[in-house]
């Protein structure tokens, strides 16, 4: 028998509006932000102008806001299907699920509801990244583009991961754009490899673990479903290995000069917040550890941003 959807009133409240950053992952974009913080950062060696600070702020908030919330509007079916099977105890640790979990899906908000907020800020994204450079407009469109593509994937292909790192490098290769318009192709290319093997290896494979006998139930394609535990495991720890050796190179890449203890304390990050992890679940193969490292990859951006910081205060 189908659950009966729950119904909110309509009038709004911070708890109704709490429905609307839960569309959106609020708790994790605003994680996610360090990313295009961190890449500004370091492409410039400084901190940027105020303004363009704020401005950027601004606008990676919309950006990602926009983004994860049309997430959930292209997959609004598939979340239909999941939610009656979903183990909510597994999720309850989840940093995607620290506010309510797919409201659309739930019946909390409706697709109208869902549209407009996507739009709204959206729109603001656009105007955003135009005043910083149109090229960060360019990148914002491509993500939509690509986010979409990543959704309609699920029961198509497990390479749809692929297309998942690539969404992710976007807010950072937008940033170094908005402070820096002719960027080192090779410091781009950093930036790009790290978050991408980051995403991989820390968010998308770890995330796709936790939910392996659901999404066998319903048909999807992902990668631990595909190639198993052992190469998944095998895949995640590859990937977080190369993320953690490409933050060095980007560091020293850096017109920032960053003293030795600060790439011993980078290393000991990586370890921490990825390879350990990382390790764990490849031995002992539970969700729990998955869930884990998910959540524990998802703070590695915001610890090098707070690193980068440090140094240059200092």
């Amino acid at each position: 028998m189908n659950t009966p959807e729950r119904v909110l009133p309509r009038r709004w409240n911070w708890d109704r509006a709490r429905l609307f950053f839960a569309l959106s992952r609020t708790p994790h974009g605003l994680v996610d932000m360090a990313s295009p913080a961190l890449a500004a950062l370091l492409v410039l060696g400084t901190f940027p102008s105020f303004w363009v600070t704020l401005l950027g702020l601004v606008t990676a908030f919309a950006g990602y806001t926009a983004v994860y919330a049309l997430n959930d509007l292209v997959d609004y079916r598939s979340d239909r299907e999941k939610r009656h099977a979903e183990d909510t105890a597994s999720r309850q640790r989840d940093l995607d699920a620290v506010m309510v979990r797919h409201p659309l899906a739930q019946g909390l908000l409706s697709l109208k509801e869902g549209l407009l907020w996507t739009g709204g800020w959206g729109a603001a994204a656009l105007l955003g990244a135009w005043a910083l450079n149109p090229v960060c407009l360019l990148i914002f469109f491509a993500a939509c583009l690509l986010e979409i593509l990543y959704c309609l994937l699920w029961r198509i292909t497990p390479y749809r991961a692929l297309i998942n790192g690539l969404v992710k490098t976007a807010g950072p290769l937008a940033a170094v754009f908005a402070v820096d318009p002719e960027p080192s192709w090779l410091f781009l290319a950093l930036v790009f490899l790290l978050v991408f093997f980051w995403e991989i290896g820390g968010q998308n494979i770890p995330n796709d673990w936790t939910d392996v006998e659901q999404d066998r139930r319903l048909g999807a394609k992902t990668v631990p479903i595909a190639f198993g535990p052992e190469k998944s495991g095998r895949m995640i720890l590859v990937s977080v290995g190369a993320a953690v050796f490409l933050t060095l190179l980007m560091f020293a890449a850096s017109p920032a000069d960053f003293i030795f203890p600060m790439y011993l304390l980078i290393a000991a990050l990586g370890g921490i917040l990825l390879i350990w992890p990382a390790v764990r679940l490849r031995k002992n193969r539970q969700d729990k550890d998955a869930m884990h490292l998910f959540n524990a990859a998802s703070y590695y951006p915001l610890a090098l941003l707070a690193v980068a910081a440090v140094n240059l205060i200092i």
